[in-house]
């Protein structure tokens, strides 16, 4: 299949319309193809897949796709494509030593991300693009050959906002001039906000708290994701966190999402009752930890990410060192259609990882 004609096949899925029966459809011939692609054009995944015996001739269902440790990307380069047609090289937010994750792309790939992107967020805040306010400073995104966990956040969330305003200085010091002329500016719009789950915690909402003042953000709408280890660690809850946003801005329209750089653009978004849900093009298997089986709804074990986006790397089927449960599938009261559920944190002992767990304050 050629790559425009995989695009605009995979572009006629429902963002969140197929239910689980039927999105095996679509989904499972897919990753099907995809796990063929890169055992030919992959030479180290092909030898992993054959070394540890799957039988790719008998994949019948989703937990029968051969999958790889996601730490496997920070010690071995993984492309399915020749160097010459790698546009963008994506890494994780690996400092203190850690060796980040290295994520090749195609145009391919790169061009699927935006789109899925773009078309999960639609779901959400609709298809205006509207003004972007980032909890974060704009130092984050001033390297563009390199794209970190938080600079690809960035930059990925400002294609949905205009006007985008930085509401942190280069020291990670909240300007609360700068945010209130921003909130003078578009008075009585509906704005955007977006930052990563620990930043905003640190730099926005505790800021706030220790300064005593408040700022008023009613019509806005938060995006964040990742540093919940974090958050956990001080005892944070998510009900905790809502309550002290709305606190020092009024802001109650939060949303957040759950992914990684593995597998930029197929995030799981948390829907308006609590739960992250997958779209169309990703899906998850939840495994036990111990002999990585598959295990039930409503048992907890380490998350698997699937994804169709991938086809300049073998990244399609990812094991992660998060644990989570599967909460239902298609009767999510928020309406959408798929697989549902929450994340329960970091495995214990597992390495630190993640944009925000690795921020160096």
């Amino acid at each position: 299949m050629s790559d425009e004609k995989t695009q605009t096949t995979l572009m006629d899925w429902p963002t969140f319309g197929l239910g689980c029966e039927e999105k095996q459809n679509f989904f499972l011939p897919e990753m099907r193809r995809l796990t063929a692609h890169h055992m030919s054009a992959c030479a180290p995944y092909a030898d992993i897949i054959k070394k540890f015996g799957y039988d790719t001739d008998n994949i019948e269902t989703l937990p029968d796709i051969p999958f790889l440790p996601v730490r496997l990307f920070k010690q071995q380069r993984l492309l399915s494509v020749p160097d010459a047609e790698v546009v963008k090289t994506m890494t994780s937010s690996g400092t203190s030593g850690q060796s980040p994750s290295q994520i090749f792309l195609d145009k391919t790939t790169s061009s699927l991300q935006v789109k899925v992107l773009s078309r999960i967020m639609t779901d959400f805040i609709g298809p205006k693009r509207l003004p972007l306010l980032v909890i974060d400073c704009e130092a984050t995104v001033a390297n563009r050959k390199r794209f970190s966990a938080r600079t690809a956040g960035i930059l990925g969330f400002s294609m949905f906002g205009r006007n985008v305003t930085y509401a942190l200085d280069d020291d990670m010091s909240l300007n609360t001039e700068r945010v209130q002329a921003f909130l003078d500016k578009h008075k009585d719009q509906d704005i955007l906000v977006f930052g990563f789950t620990y930043i905003v915690w640190l730099h926005f909402v505790k800021a706030l708290e220790q300064s005593g003042r408040t700022l008023d953000v009613n019509k806005g709408v938060l995006i964040h994701g990742g540093g919940w280890k974090q958050l956990a660690d001080q005892a944070i809850s998510t009900t905790e966190y809502k309550d002290r946003i709305a606190n020092v801005c009024g802001m109650t329209r939060l949303h957040n999402y759950y992914g990684m750089v593995e597998q930029t653009g197929s995030i799981f978004m948390e829907c308006e009752h609590g739960h992250l849900h997958a779209s169309a093009w990703s899906d998850i298997v939840i495994r036990d930890p111990i002999d990585f089986s598959p295990l039930s709804v409503g048992e907890s074990g380490l998350i698997e990410l699937l994804s169709v986006l991938p086809h300049s790397y073998p990244g399609h089927a990812l094991l992660s060192e998060d644990m989570g449960t599967i909460l239902g599938h298609d009767d999510c009261a928020c309406g959408r259609k798929g697989v549902y559920f929450e994340v329960k944190g970091r495995l214990e002992q597992a390495e630190v990882r993640g944009c925000s767990d690795t921020y160096s304050r």
